[in-house]
């Protein structure tokens, strides 16, 4: 039986009912706010923000405390480029005809097409890899548990920490996306899940007049009689 790990003391002050209910509350008004975006200003971002978000992603739980993630953060115009070209010759195959009516209908309220100005736009894209599996000290193969539910996880999370700095992203996920890990430089091991974009939106930036589903349709509760 592996020995269990050395633990340490759990930092987490606790607070009022009343603190609780108050900080849930705000937290949700700020998300409330967010919003996918595809108009983006080229303003510069500081890259501390950047870094900052990463690391805040890098929080998640994780299958087997592996972080099976890495996150690749990009604002040199020729990679933007390169990106951008190959996303959109899979982009342009996948309006052609690869989707298939029914998820070109589903996408039809967004006003999507295949052209993506946002990837040379945004002052930053930021490429989330999973890691299928690692490799240990003797080159050997390290299999990685839980690995999309992890990453998942922690690309909310960056998402998450972009807007409350007062950001907008989009989660771009062409498909199929290998091309990532060429311009990147990532190994084989690890699987392009998401090309986020982020920065500032555009002074005259809109987005579709959509809405999140009722509370009801997403949340039930099973409580004690």
């Amino acid at each position: 039986m592996a020995q269990a790990a050395e633990t340490v003391a759990l930092s987490l002050a606790r607070k009022s009912d009343a603190d609780m209910l108050s900080g849930a509350r705000q937290f949700y008004e700020l998300m409330q706010s967010r919003r996918t975006v595809r108009d983006f200003a080229p303003d510069p971002v500081d890259a501390e923000i950047i870094r900052l978000a990463i690391l805040t992603a890098a929080t998640a739980p994780s299958g087997a405390n592996q972080q099976p993630w890495s996150f690749v953060a990009i604002s040199d115009p020729a990679a933007k480029r390169a990106i951008r070209l190959a996303a959109e010759e899979e982009e342009q195959a996948f309006y052609s005809g690869r989707a298939g009516e029914e998820w070109l209908g589903a996408l039809a309220q967004l006003g999507t097409d295949w052209e993506k100005p946002f990837l040379e736009t945004a002052p930053w894209l930021i490429a989330i890899f999973a890691r299928r599996w690692g490799v240990d000290a003797d080159g050997r193969k390290i299999k990685h548990y839980y690995v999309t539910e992890s990453v998942s996880i922690a690309i909310g999370l960056l998402i998450t920490s972009l807007h409350s700095a007062g950001l907008a992203t989009l989660t771009h996920t062409p498909s199929p996306m290998g091309f990532l890990n060429q311009i990147c430089g990532r190994p084989e091991n690890e699987k392009p899940l998401v090309l986020l974009v982020a920065g500032h939106p555009a002074r005259d930036a809109r987005v579709p007049a959509i809405s999140r589903k009722d509370e009801q349709d997403i949340l039930f509760w099973k409580t004690a009689p």
